[in-house]
């Protein structure tokens, strides 16, 4: 990472390696051991670490006892393990991620069931159990009032003293209308609302998208009025994008779709038909990957949305942004090969190619445009001067 020239790192903490039956056990200080390490060799480079506390990973003790996710008591779990993080690594790690893409962990482990719990119903996937019009709003529940415990923590009994930061990252496709009508533009606009903005909105409204509320009705679990004065209070100092690509919506509620559920079309997700091309070709240019296109105006376009819905809410994403947008720093996915949820190990996203038999790592041509392009731009003229732009590897 120091030959990269990158000043910041964004690594994720295990939670089964700090805590691996949650309350119900106690703490591995081996676990604790090995983030302190990896903690203070990125600061003896200069290069600062940015935690992750929730990757899509969580003891499998509380998974046995009480469906993770799917309880309530799922927050009182999360909130001690923050608290833990917080205590044990917050004097050095000033930037923290409570949740890292909640919106699409819900979808593939409790809609599709590709991720564990593997979690959803008949149509969805093929699972032994789950409700995939269910399961993803009650877990999605959870998780966000999970968030709001651990800020709460952090903000009362930590921020002060230790001086950092806490926030949300968020997958965050843009959706284009695959046509002029109004029916499309409507679906585009529903395929934010049930992707994106489902886990933002409450996070910092305290309430759903009101497209989600029309059409999901009692199917939506309600807040409190007291956890809406907590989400509210609590918030997020920032909103991290991951952006991959973009999609066009097609409208399927006031439209027949003939595609299967998983892709938008069903009610309880929006009722929208995401799709990567248009009358055959891809919305951007395409990669090895199907789902996979570039397209940078819906970078530019996902970011000023975000800026626009959010107030300005301060921003780490892995692409410029334009007009006024807070853009605090850039991270590049991904520093190494790894992997990947879906694909194994056989798709390679990193700048340094890995040989998974002996573990040698490689730097490949990318890394090399990457030292030299952020040598090149180490001082970018942002627009809000409280800004502190960062080039980061994750």
């Amino acid at each position: 990472m120091a030959s990269l020239g990158v000043d910041s790192y964004r690594f994720s903490i295990s939670w089964a390696r700090i805590l691996p039956k949650g309350r119900f056990g106690g703490i591995n200080m081996l676990g604790i051991d090995f983030y302190n390490n990896l903690i203070d060799a990125l600061l003896s480079k200069g290069i600062q670490p940015f935690a992750t506390l929730h990757h899509f990973d969580i003891p499998l003790e509380l998974e046995d006892r009480y469906e993770a996710w799917l309880s309530p008591l799922s927050r009182e779990d999360f909130q001690l393990y923050a608290d833990i993080c917080f205590k044990h690594f917050g004097d050095r790690v000033k930037h923290w991620v409570t949740f890292n893409e909640p919106n699409i962990h819900m979808m593939l482990a409790y809609r599709r069931g590709e991720f564990s719990p593997c979690r959803c119903s008949g149509g969805f996937g093929n699972c032994s159990h789950g409700d995939s019009e269910r399961d993803p709003f009650i877990a999605a529940h959870n998780i966000i009032l999970s968030h709001a415990a651990a800020v709460d923590t952090y903000k009362k009994n930590y921020q002060k003293e230790q001086n950092g930061t806490i926030g949300l990252v968020l997958h965050s496709p843009w959706f284009e209308p695959i046509s002029d009508s109004k029916e499309d533009k409507l679906a585009a606009k529903r395929a934010l609302s049930f992707f994106n903005n489902w886990i933002s909105d409450p996070v910092i409204f305290g309430r759903y998208p009101r497209e989600m509320v029309e059409i999901l009705g009692n199917i939506l679990p309600e807040f409190s009025r007291k956890e809406q004065e907590k989400l509210q209070n609590t918030g997020v100092d920032f909103i991290g994008i991951n952006h991959y690509s973009s999609y066009y919506a097609k409208d399927c509620l006031f439209s027949y779709c003939d595609v299967d559920p998983g892709n938008g079309t069903t009610w309880t997700e929006g009722s929208y038909w995401q799709l990567s091309q248009r009358n055959g070709l891809p919305i951007g240019q395409p990669t090895d990957l199907w789902w996979l296109n570039a397209f940078p105006e819906g970078m530019e376009k996902m970011v000023n949305y975000i800026s626009g819905r959010y107030n300005n809410t301060p921003m780490y994403i892995t692409k410029n942004g334009e007009n006024g947008v807070d853009v605090r720093g850039y991270f590049t996915w991904s520093l190494l090969d790894n992997f990947d949820w879906n694909y194994g190990y056989t798709v390679r996203f990193g700048l340094q190619y890995v040989d998974f038999k002996t573990t040698k790592r490689t730097p490949k041509l990318s890394a090399g445009w990457y030292r030299t392009f952020i040598a090149k731009h180490k001082k970018i003229n942002m627009v809000t001067s409280s800004s502190n732009p960062q080039k980061s590897a994750y």
